[in-house]
């Protein structure tokens, strides 16, 4: 259960964020993003807004995942931890919100995004280590595994919850603040593109 419940926390996060940018595309085909576009707030803000908005509900997600987990039986390490822990849970919903909206800006019917979104978001999840250790894999995996942004955000999560960490808090919390400025400058862009 200490290995599997921070993996469950951020699965919980990741799909809630990036599904947040479903809210895109409803908002196109009811007219509303029309309304939101030609009012005197920037684009940028809009996008921001809304990102904070779904990373807020995401984040919110993981911690009742957590409050149940403990219910169980789970133990935290260390309590002084916990806000870190919360610190990397939004950091991870705030990346993979970026990451929908940027997607979102580009789509405008609800099944193909969900069907790029799963196409991408499958093997980001499932080679993060979120349900297996990274210890022993094989290089191309681990090579993978090293590239995907979910992993070090997975492993914050396993650092400051039990303990076990892989990277290094440092280096999870260097990589997925890198991450964020990058999904937030392409999502900015891409946003700033999109026509109601």
């Amino acid at each position: 259960m200490e290995f599997l419940v921070p993996g469950v926390i951020a699965m919980s996060i990741l799909f809630s964020a990036v599904f947040s940018g479903l809210e895109i595309i409803w908002d196109r085909q009811f007219g509303f993003l029309k309304e939101m576009l030609v009012s005197p707030v920037s684009r940028l803000r809009i996008m921001f807004g809304r990102c904070l908005g779904g990373a807020t509900v995401a984040v919110i997600q993981g911690l009742v995942v957590l409050l149940i987990s403990l219910l169980v039986g789970f133990k935290v390490t260390s309590w002084w931890l916990v806000p870190a822990a919360m610190m990397f849970m939004f950091l991870i919903a705030f990346m993979f919100t970026l990451f929908g909206t940027g997607i979102a800006s580009l789509m405008e019917d609800v099944q193909g995004f969900q069907l790029i979104i799963n196409f991408l978001i499958m093997p980001l999840f499932f080679l993060s280590g979120t349900f297996f250790p990274l210890e022993g894999l094989p290089k191309t995996l681990a090579t993978i595994v090293k590239v995907n942004p979910l992993s070090y955000g997975v492993d914050a999560l396993r650092g400051t919850l039990v303990g076990l960490s892989q990277f290094g808090l440092v280096k999870d919390f260097t990589i997925s603040a890198i991450v964020v400025i990058i999904f937030l400058a392409i999502a900015s862009f891409l946003f700033s593109k999109i026509e109601a």
